[in-house]
């Protein structure tokens, strides 16, 4: 049954900034009225992050119908108070698979063409959703709608991930404090989580990543029960979910005294990182951002120890649209939150990251991240 509660109590007030709230109605609006130009009646909302988007609703379990002139929020009985709570658009409640209600509620607007996420939807759910279309009804891939809207990040939300970058980073500075060699690398991770909830994130926006030494090679690196030794590398990437929006940096230190050519590998790392922070700005595109890293690390003859994008944007999700990549054509837009993290791997000595979350501007970039990127020994 429908629900009519519809208040914003539970939804996070950025006072220090004075700003309100976005309505889920403003955001819903003008992508619905898109449809029709790609010729669909309605659109399935099926990712989480989407449908938060669309709707407020922070539920593990929502699917929304979205049209031009409606939409309708699909949870169960769990939800119910939760999504009253939560969302200003109409809520049925379901007790049973969500899709079939859907599929029921489209038959009755008599809509045809059902746009849907490719990339998002699970092979069961599409078998559900094909199979019980209406006669004459069709399912057309309908990708990254809601993904392109998303890139372009309000005041609210730019507010949002400021928080969780301040939190990401205070954590960092609490851990950094207690560090020493000794500590295990899966220590180390913990207590970054533990202080990220203690000021207030959710959870982490990612697995920690904390490597030491050698491992430190491995972009990717998980925590071992292995201690830290002295005089080595110590890489951590961290982000926190904060309000359900992400932040993420990565910081490279050294325990002890490092050795003359990972002092070379972190000056050309960081002259990287900068310039290719210099290089944001409305306009520009992501590839000749990555571009410009990697020229600098190619004058320091590391580009082929650069083995990732220079960075990607972020917001609900930690990887979101743009790819900060090779050849990528996207052009930046004011308002897009993206990071900017250049590293160098290499096999047997070790690798460093430097990695700032910042938000695209007309004339530049704003770096959010307060942590310093200059040599840091502990």
């Amino acid at each position: 049954m429908p629900l009519k509660r519809r208040t914003f109590s539970q939804r996070p007030p950025v006072n220090s900034a004075g700003l309100e709230p976005d309505q889920p109605a403003s955001r819903r609006v003008p992508l619905a009225a898109q449809l029709p130009g790609k010729k669909l009646d309605a659109l399935v909302v099926s990712a989480a992050p989407n449908v938060r988007y669309l709707t407020g609703f922070t539920g593990s379990n929502g699917v929304l119908l979205l049209w031009p002139a409606g939409a309708i929020l699909f949870t169960d009985p769990r939800y119910e108070i939760q999504a009253g709570q939560e969302t200003d658009c109409r809520v049925q409640i379901v007790r049973g698979p969500l899709f079939p209600a859907l599929l029921k509620a489209a038959a009755r607007k008599k809509f045809r063409r059902l746009g849907f996420e490719p990339g998002r939807l699970p092979y069961e759910a599409y078998e559900t959703l094909q199979s019980g279309l209406p006669l004459g009804a069709s399912l057309v891939p309908a990708a990254g709608l809601v993904e392109i809207a998303r890139m372009i990040k309000s005041e609210w939300e730019i507010a949002l991930i400021r928080r969780s970058v301040l939190t990401n980073s205070k954590a960092f500075e609490n851990t950094l404090a207690r560090i020493r060699p000794g500590l295990r690398e899966s220590e180390i991770a913990a207590r970054l989580e533990f202080q990220m909830r203690l000021l207030g994130a959710e959870k982490p926006a990612f697995d920690t990543i904390v490597a030491s030494g050698p491992r430190t090679a491995l972009p990717h690196a998980q925590p071992t029960a292995e201690p830290v030794e002295s005089n080595t590398l110590l890489l951590i990437d961290m982000g926190a979910t904060q309000d359900g929006y992400a932040s993420d940096m990565t910081r490279t230190v050294f325990l002890g005294r490092p050795a003359p050519k990972l002092r070379r590998l972190y000056d050309a790392v960081l002259e990287a990182q900068l310039a290719a922070t210099a290089a944001v700005r409305a306009g520009v595109t992501a590839g000749h951002v990555d571009r410009t890293a990697r020229r600098v690390l190619r004058a320091h003859g590391l580009e082929k120890a650069f083995i990732h994008s220079t960075g990607h944007g972020l917001g609900l999700e930690i990887h979101e649209s743009p790819r900060i990549g090779k050849g990528d054509k996207t052009r930046l837009i004011a308002g897009m939150a993206i990071t900017i993290e250049p590293g160098v791997y290499v096999e047997g000595l070790g690798g460093i990251r430097i990695e700032d979350t910042v938000v695209v501007t007309a004339s530049g970039c704003e770096v959010l991240t307060p942590t310093s990127k200059q040599l840091t020994v502990i």
